[in-house]
Formats: structure tokens, C-alpha cells, sequence
């Protein structure tokens, strides 16, 4: 019996590519696996080769496989274009409706199921995805009620007559397969899981889960890939708590408005990627120089302009450190795990209102949209803050203002919401003094400014850097940052087989820089090595910038749209090791 397995389906898009994989992967987490998935998608409603890949397993995993155990292929393409993964002996189980072949030099077994013609029996070809997940889970040994009973959840708001069908569906198809392999694959048996409750999600959505947790009642937004499932989550969930989904006209509209509700006191969000995001930098400003909470999530793709919406890139975290003209205080910070995702948008919601200042989340495609198994939350965890939040003003003699922009010792000035008796006071995105009033004063501007950007010293977020540090003077030091973390250290697994130390470091507080924290880290490793993707190494120029040690960094940059391997980062990471072999 064997601890994981990798597989894969392939298609059309808008062919049940999606479904299948969501009802598979279901079923295996009611069972306790550990899931980890990834979704390759072209950037259109339908056709175009899509596929899904999932690897499970009995322990923890935060990586996709280098290689893949069995191919579900709809289509000769899906064959073609995935095939090379395969490992020795891999299963591909193929509709024969399209006559599989396997190119010359491939060992792997194929399976051909009539999967179209089974689901045409029964009625219409759409339950094909059926008749593959009956065919695929049966070849594993699993049992099938499990499977029956996701397709029951799925299917269910249908209707009973329908649900008996696709479980029909799923019989055949496993019936089919079973009689032509003689019974379960003895090699591909999964041991058994654990059987503790997870939860299995996309980032996206444990971002809604947090910001509903974090109080937030309304979402500003427009639709953009790979963003948009927030805002399709948080449409559901938002008006049982009172709260609503605003879809704007565009993103300027979006975070204009996040701002407006923020200062009424709302706890307000919006959701972009990185064309949206280019859109909302003079409206950050906005926000910083009227010092008003302001939470955006920024969901990296490739760029730049269209670029590629649908595929994994970080590339965006010079726009989002110095985009906006001028110079305000900002505060970005960028999740590691589903978890991160739930727990950072509940500090991003407080650090915005403590500080008075605009916090960006930064998540990549494959954080934000890979559905991936994730302990349970603890709800006891979350804390609100909402800062300098004056409910009762003193008494104003007059005709004076509140001095809601008031130089204080730490640069936080009391916050007022609007109506508040006593609280009145200008608002503009000129300079401004005390109480709002537009002022072009040099000495009341330097003050301003200094007030400003002083607020932000010495902050640090909550588990700024993610530490795995086994090693006191290792041969590399591993640094990255969002959804890499998982894939260095399967990489670094390899790496001490080899005998080489490493020690690995997640950057998660991306401005202001943690150079304090970092700054030993880097000095003990004999070499450092910067994992992104992108062409410009914008987290290693972040690194040199701020701590140094330039002379010691190497960079591994991926940006071809899709995540690091495993073996990419300990292949590259062995060659750039203190001896230089490979």
C-alpha cells in the first residue's frame, strides 16, 4: 500500500473537468486524506485543454507532485500535453470514444472506458464526469458509498431522479474498469487515512471566511480572475450577517467606495488583481493621506496589461510596495497557507483601523484558487481592534474643530466616525493640518509627513517571518514567499538525503521589511537562496535593499505561468550549494 498518490484529469473546458475533480477530491476528504490541488485553466468561458491535478495523501502536503500516478483524459490532448508526468507503471483511464493511444516510449497502462457512451445509456453524455470519477476511484479501492454520497451533495438541490442517475453513473463506470483490470489496482492502494475532520478549500475562500470573521459587512468590487470567487463567496455569505456585495462599474469605483464606507465606520474590503490594482493606486493615496482604514486583497497573475489571467505569478509586489505617487505609510502582507488566509485578513482588518492606513494582501493564483485540505479554524482566536476609535469627544469651545489628524507621540491620531457630536472636522487628500484644513505651510507639511510615515516603526506582524531554522550555520537558506512554501520544503527533504543543511524562511511581512528579524538568519547561512516567480527577483532586490548581503544571494525565478516543482527548487538548490556540484 502506498502513503500518496497523484492524479489527473483532463479536457474541454466546460467539458466536467471541474465538477469531476470537485466530487473526486470531496469524497477523498470525507475519508481524512490530505488533498493538495492545482488548476491549469485557458481564459475563456469554454474549450481550451483544461486539467486538474490533486495529490493526496495520508500526511500533511502543501505541494503539488513532480510526477503523476494516474491520467483521467477526456480527449487525446490531455494525453499528449500530460503524459510526460507519468511516472514508470502510471494508469491513464481514457474515453474510448476518441481512441487512445499512448505515444511510443510511455510506460503506462491504459484503460479505455467507453465513459460517453456508458453516460449516453443512461440518458446524456453530461454525466461522463461520472461515469470517469466511478472508473478512477474503483481502480483505487476505495469504497464507493463515499463516492455516492458526494454526488448525492452535489446533485442533490436537483432532485432525487437525478441524483440516481449520476450514481448509476459512477457504478457503471466503476463496474467497467474493475472487470477490465480484474479487480483494484494492488500498486495504487492508499493507505488509510486518519479520518479527522478537515476542511478543504481555496484560498479565496478562507479569505471571505476571514474578512465575514473580522467584522467585515460590505465588499466593493469588480470581477477579475483569479479574484472574483471572494467576491462570489462573500455574496452569499455576507447578507446573513447584515451585510452586502457591491459589484462597481470598475475598481476605481471599488476601492473609492471601500473607502467612503471605511470612514463611515463600516468595515469595508475590496478585491482586485494586478490590473485592478493599477487602477486604485491614486485612491490608495487617498487613503493614506486622509488616514483612512483601507483593506484591499490583491490576487497575483501574470502580467503585465492582460498578461496571463489564469496563471501563477508574483509579480506584482513592487506595484503594490511603491505604486502610489508620493510617499504615505502602507502595510503589505502576504499569506503562506489556507490558514494564513483566514487568520491574516483578521490582523489585516485591525492593522488598517490601528494604524489608519491602507493594508494590502497579497496572495498569488495558485494560494488563491488551489483547493487544499486545512485544519480546522479557531474562531477563538479572533481579536477586534479597532484603534484609536473615539466614541465621545471632549467638549469644543465654539467654533473649533476636532483634531482628527492631531500630532500624537506615535503618529495615530484619534479617529472620529461621522455624526459623532463634537467630532467635526475637514477631510481632503491635500495637505492638511490639525483639523483638516488645507494648508501649504513648509513647516506644518514637514510635521504631517513625519506624523505619517513615523506611524509604521517597528511593526510587526504576526509571525512576520515563518521560520524553519533546524541548522545554526547551514549550506543554504531557503527564502520565499506566498504559495511556495510547501514545495521548498519537499525540495528540502531531498537536499538533506544529499547531506546538504538548509534552513527556510517564508517572508510574510513584505513592507515595511523585517530587516531586523532576517538580518541573522542571512549572516549565519553559508548561502541564500530567493525563490519567486517572476523575472526580476523583486523579493531578493527587497532582501538586498534593506538587509544586505548581495554578495551571498542567488535567485530561482520561475515565470512561465506555471508553480514551482519539487524537484525544480532541489535540483537548482543543489547546484547553487557551496561546492557548486550538481
Amino acid at each position: 500500500m502506498i502513503s500518496q498518490l497523484s492524479w489527473k484529469i483532463g479536457g474541454q473546458q466546460g467539458e466536467g473537468v471541474e465538477s469531476t475533480d470537485r466530487i473526486f477530491s470531496t469524497a477523498l476528504n470525507r475519508l481524512g486524506y490530505y488533498l493538495y490541488g492545482y488548476r491549469h485553466f485557458s481564459s475563456r468561458i469554454k474549450g481550451g485543454h483544461t486539467n486538474n491535478k490533486i495529490r493526496i495523501s495520508t500526511k500533511p502536503i502543501r505541494a503539488i507532485s513532480d510526477d503523476l500516478d494516474i491520467l483521467v483524459a477526456f480527449d487525446q490532448e490531455s494525453i499528449d500535453l500530460n503524459v510526460h508526468e507519468l511516472r514508470p507503471g502510471g494508469v491513464i483511464v481514457a474515453d474510448a470514444k476518441f481512441g487512445p493511444v499512448i505515444p511510443d516510449g510511455v510506460d503506462a497502462r491504459l484503460f479505455a472506458v467507453p465513459i460517453t457512451k456508458i453516460a449516453e445509456d443512461l440518458g446524456t453524455s453530461l454525466m461522463k464526469n461520472m461515469v470517469a470519477s466511478g472508473a478512477s476511484w474503483a481502480l483505487l479501492g476505495l469504497p464507493l458509498e463515499v463516492l455516492g454520497k458526494a454526488v448525492e451533495e452535489e446533485f442533490g438541490r436537483k432532485g432525487p431522479a437525478i441524483v440516481e442517475k449520476n450514481i448509476q453513473a459512477v457504478k457503471n463506470g466503476a463496474e467497467f474498469v474493475l472487470e477490465q483490470a480484474g479487480g483494484p489496482l494492488e500498486d495504487f492502494k492508499l493507505e488509510e487515512a486518519d479520518g479527522k475532520q478537515k476542511l478543504f478549500m481555496i484560498g479565496n475562500e478562507a479569505i471571505g471566511l476571514g474578512s465575514v470573521a473580522a467584522g467585515c459587512r460590505l465588499m466593493s468590487a469588480y470581477p477579475i480572475t483569479p479574484a472574483s470567487e471572494i467576491m462570489e463567496y462573500l455574496i452569499k455569505k455576507l447578507p446573513k450577517f447584515g451585510g452586502t456585495v457591491v459589484q462597481t462599474e470598475d475598481e476605481i469605483a471599488a476601492v473609492t467606495m471601500a473607502i467612503g464606507a471605511n470612514y463611515a465606520g463600516v468595515r469595508t474590503m475590496t478585491a482586485s488583481a494586478g490590473p485592478g490594482l493599477s487602477l486604485m493606486m491614486e485612491a490608495i493615496g487617498l487613503s493614506g493621506m486622509t488616514e483612512t482604514p483601507l483593506v484591499i486583497i490583491n490576487t497575483q497573475r501574470g502580467g503585465p496589461s492582460t498578461g496571463l489571467p489564469t496563471k501563477q505569478e508574483q509579480s506584482d509586489l513592487n506595484a503594490m510596495v511603491y505604486g502610489t505617487h508620493g510617499e504615505i505609510p502602507k502595510i503589505v502582507i502576504a499569506p503562506a497557507s489556507i490558514e494564513d488566509c483566514f487568520y491574516d485578513m483578521v490582523e489585516a482588518f485591525n492593522l488598517s483601523e490601528e494604524y489608519q492606513v491602507p493594508v494590502i494582501v497579497m496572495t498569488d493564483l495558485q494560494l488563491s484558487l488551489g483547493k487544499q485540505s486545512c485544519e480546522m479554524l479557531d474562531f477563538s482566536k479572533v481579536e477586534i481592534n479597532r484603534g484609536k476609535l473615539v466614541k465621545e469627544t471632549p467638549p469644543l469651545e465654539g467654533h473649533e474643530l476636532f483634531k482628527r489628524y492631531e500630532l500624537t507621540e506615535d503618529g495615530i491620531s484619534p479617529r472620529v466616525l461621522p455624526g459623532a457630536k463634537g467630532g467635526l472636522h475637514h477631510v481632503t487628500g491635500v495637505e492638511h493640518d490639525e483639523v483638516g484644513r488645507p494648508s501649504e505651510n513648509a513647516n506644518n507639511r514637514r510635521k504631517m509627513m513625519d506624523k505619517r510615515l513615523g506611524k509604521l516603526n517597528g511593526l510587526q506582524v504576526r509571525d512576520a517571518l515563518r521560520i524553519d531554522a533546524p541548522h545554526e550555520n547551514p549550506d543554504l537558506l531557503v527564502i520565499g514567499m506566498g504559495s511556495t512554501g510547501g514545495t521548498i520544503d519537499a525540495a528540502r527533504t531531498k537536499l538533506q538525503e544529499d547531506g546538504l543543511t538548509s534552513n527556510h524562511i517564508t517572508i510574510r511581512q513584505i513592507h515595511p521589511f523585517p530587516t531586523e528579524a532576517l538580518t541573522p538568519y542571512l549572516q549565519s547561512a553559508k548561502r541564500v537562496v530567493v525563490i519567486e516567480n517572476n523575472a526580476t527577483a523583486q523579493l531578493a532586490s527587497q532582501v538586498k535593499m534593506y538587509a544586505g548581503f548581495g554578495d551571498k544571494i542567488k535567485s530561482l525565478l520561475k515565470y512561465d505561468g506555471n508553480p514551482f516543482l519539487p524537484l525544480e527548487v532541489y535540483q537548482a538548490c543543489k547546484g547553487m550549494s557551496e561546492d557548486g556540484n550538481i
